[in-house]
């Protein structure tokens, strides 16, 4: 669909942004891990990218490459973001190693399917921080209401969504402007990073 290649490819171009990928690179003697996933109902989770090291550029080039070839898994078509959640949540626990485990969650909606982000226990995230991104609707024919739908659902991320020390939600305003979003939501948490490293 074109808002997930908006995604995937803004995603792409975010991690290739100068600045970000300056970032990145910027602790070699403690390299970022990345893996990403897509999600939609309570069973549709699809790791797009395994657990892999960033150390170069060309690590970088790779996974961008990488996601502007990836088409969507065929999938129910609902937000299950508590599911979204928990299977993020796995996939860091399994990285006992890291000292930093950041979970980012982008999503256009409010969970209305499976478990809800709000009866998951803390205890879940024990030692994560969870930061997310909300994609407001693209702007309608008849007048741009976005900013107010923007308001209401960063208010949901907010209360349901993220958690742990220093966690955050970045604003897309529509999918247009995903790679804008991206490229700062990236900026401020490898710069957090730096700073609790120091």
């Amino acid at each position: 669909s074109r808002e997930y290649r908006f995604q995937l490819h803004g995603l792409a171009a975010a991690l290739t942004n100068p600045e970000v990928s300056a970032a990145l690179l910027s602790m070699p003697q403690t390299h970022v891990r990345l893996s990403i996933y897509e999600w939609s109902g309570p069973l549709d989770q699809t790791v797009l990218l395994s657990w892999r090291a960033v150390t170069s550029e060309g690590d970088l080039a790779a996974i961008a490459n990488k996601l502007r070839s990836t088409t969507r898994t065929p999938s129910e078509q609902s937000t299950g973001l508590g599911a979204a959640m928990l299977f993020g949540a796995r996939l860091l626990a399994a990285q006992s190693d890291c000292w930093v485990r950041t979970l980012d969650i982008s999503g256009d909606g409010k969970a209305n399917t499976g478990t809800t982000p709000q009866n998951i226990s803390d205890a879940a995230f024990a030692g994560m921080t969870i930061n997310a991104l909300v994609i407001g609707a693209d702007a309608l024919d008849h007048g741009d209401s976005r900013q107010a739908e923007i308001s209401e659902l960063s208010s949901y991320f907010n209360a349901y969504i993220i958690h742990g020390p220093n966690s955050f939600v970045e604003v897309a305003l529509g999918f247009e402007d995903y790679e804008r979003a991206m490229v700062r939501k990236l900026k401020r948490e490898l710069e957090g990073m730096a700073l609790s490293r120091n």
